[in-house]
């Protein structure tokens, strides 16, 4: 890595010690930057497993990373904060009958909200992660804006997980691997000899158990399986444990999707008929528009309402304090407390919760 490159600026750089980070921070050593390693430690269950990305291994080859790149090294402390705004709320929508996304809610409020302000505050112009998305600076009605764009790896594109970042934020982010196939990644790390930790993280960074975990921290209450015409079809664990659209075992000539639940009756609904899944339209509420205000609506654009789904034609439209989405096409198992995100190309316009 090259010495002698002019300083751009003070960058710190989210390092969870995976081959992500490390090269992100590695890039921006390479271009220049003045840069130092943040290992946040995150809320974990006392004796849970070895998390991915905020485990005592992980801070380990955080740090072999950082001194391999001759950079300054801090940890941030944030479990409590984690525990109250990320777990609480998590724990929270399950037990109101809604399938959440922690990581959607993480991002702005601690990886790039409590991080931002800690690194501002140690003297850094700007903050970096080894996300893989695109920051591309504009101008709107005369006033400069970020946009958000998704990262040239399709495969690895997590543009869909930062949807709740606001423009002060995206203003002082830097995306280094967003031009970069995740191939390309592991090639640099073996170039450079980067100590990087084995592996990907967790889905759900702080579970090791999903269903074990619900079990201890919410109440289950067994209740009825239903079909669509009223017919009792077995007995349910605790409407936490499923979410829409996931095959649901009772014993009888299946396969049984869940296609509803009834918080308040406690009652599972599900149906041996996929085509009951399907939904030409939905409300999502809580909007954050990305450039800081609504675009003119209607709108036409391409709507995910899941990580991983292919991005669905659909027409957005103001709904009192909320939007519908009315699909071109009818979209398989929406699902309450997911999020909906809304591109115009690869353009990340916005999104909300679905309600």
């Amino acid at each position: 890595m090259s010495k002698t490159a002019k300083k751009k600026g003070r960058v710190f750089v989210g390092l969870s010690g995976g081959v992500d980070s490390s090269v992100a921070a590695a890039l921006l050593k390479e271009q220049g930057y003045d840069v130092a390693g943040v290992f946040m430690r995150f809320w974990g269950e006392a004796g849970h497993r070895e998390n991915g990305c905020c485990s005592a291994s992980a801070e380990a080859a955080a740090r072999l990373v950082a001194a391999k790149i001759s950079m300054p090294f801090y940890v941030l402390d944030v479990e409590k904060e984690f525990k109250k705004k990320v777990v609480d709320y998590f724990l929270r929508e399950l037990k109101a009958g809604r399938t959440p996304n922690p990581c959607v809610v993480c991002n702005p409020q601690i990886k790039f909200g409590l991080f931002l302000k800690y690194a501002l505050k140690m003297g850094a112009d700007y903050i970096a992660t080894g996300h893989y998305a695109k920051i591309k600076k504009a101008v709107k009605n005369a006033k400069p804006v970020c946009k958000l764009l998704a990262a040239k790896d399709n495969k690895k594109d997590q543009s869909y997980f930062l949807v709740g970042l606001k423009q002060r934020q995206l203003n002082k982010i830097i995306f280094p691997l967003g031009d970069y196939p995740k191939s390309e990644i592991y090639n640099l790390a073996m170039q450079w000899r980067l100590p990087y930790r084995q592996g990907e993280s967790f889905d759900i960074c702080f579970i090791d158990d999903y269903q074990q975990f619900l079990k201890k921290y919410l109440k289950m209450k067994p209740g009825e399986i239903i079909s669509p015409t009223g017919y009792k079809l077995g007995q349910h664990q605790g409407l936490s444990l499923y979410t829409i659209g996931q095959r649901v075992s009772i014993g009888g000539p299946g396969p049984f999707y869940l296609i509803k639940k009834d918080v308040k009756k406690n009652i599972l609904y599900v149906s041996n008929n996929e085509k009951d899944l399907l939904q030409k339209g939905m409300q999502v509420g809580e909007i954050n528009w990305l450039s800081g205000q609504s675009p003119k609506l209607p709108l036409k654009c391409a709507v995910k309402i899941r990580y991983g789904s292919e991005a669905a034609e659909a027409i957005v439209a103001q709904q009192g304090s909320q939007v519908s989405v009315i699909f071109e096409k009818p979209q398989r198992a929406i699902t309450p407390g997911q999020i909906a995100v809304f591109y115009k190309g690869e353009w990340v316009l916005g999104g909300g919760v679905i309600e």
